[in-house]
């Protein structure tokens, strides 16, 4: 079995924001491999199908960003999802617009949503994809700049790379994470 994760913050009042790119990169996941989120458990809304004999979760945490791992550690735990098979795409400040990276371990980066999986999962062993959202100007409150919209100029590159993201994670169904990595990044 495998989980992708999407980082982000529920409700129609964050749905276009910087935040929220991991939850627009889970619903292009499940557009492309025609999974329906339609199960609300545990604090995440989720769906599966199984893709090449194997089940594949998509997750959008419902708890709001800085507590992402109260709805993440018990989808892992009731289905036995082991934590290789894990992997979480999520917002990243030190990355431009239109950019993506590929990780299978680290740190939180500074990122609460992984703070809080850090800690509820006891362990930095899983796999990220990280999508740009850039950073804002001088004198911008960095909680204001992550919870605001992408402006006119921004929209394709970030249309762009959760394509990309997305593409990645479909990649990672059928093939080793480190030549996915090798791929996209």
């Amino acid at each position: 079995m495998k989980l992708i994760v999407g980082l982000g913050n529920p409700g129609k009042k964050y749905e276009d924001t910087r935040h929220n790119v991991g939850f627009h990169v889970i619903d292009q996941c499940a557009k492309n491999l025609n999974i329906t989120l339609n199960q609300e458990k545990w604090k995440g809304l989720f769906g599966y199908e199984t893709i090449g004999g194997e089940k594949v979760f998509l997750l959008k945490p419902l708890t709001y960003m800085n507590l992402s791992g109260e709805a993440v550690r018990p989808l892992i735990d009731f289905y036995k999802i082991d934590i290789d098979n894990v992997l979480v795409v999520y917002d990243d400040l030190d990355l431009p617009p239109g950019k993506i990276r590929l990780r299978q371990k680290g740190g939180h980066g500074g990122h609460n949503g992984i703070k809080s999986l850090l800690a509820h999962l006891g362990t930095e062993n899983f796999k990220r994809i990280r999508v740009g959202i850039g950073r804002p100007e001088s004198g911008i409150a960095v909680a204001n700049y992550v919870l605001s919209t992408f402006p006119p100029t921004e929209k394709q590159d970030v249309h762009d790379s959760v394509q990309h993201a997305a593409n990645a994670c479909e990649s990672w169904l059928s093939k080793d994470f480190l030549n996915v990595m090798n791929s996209f990044n």
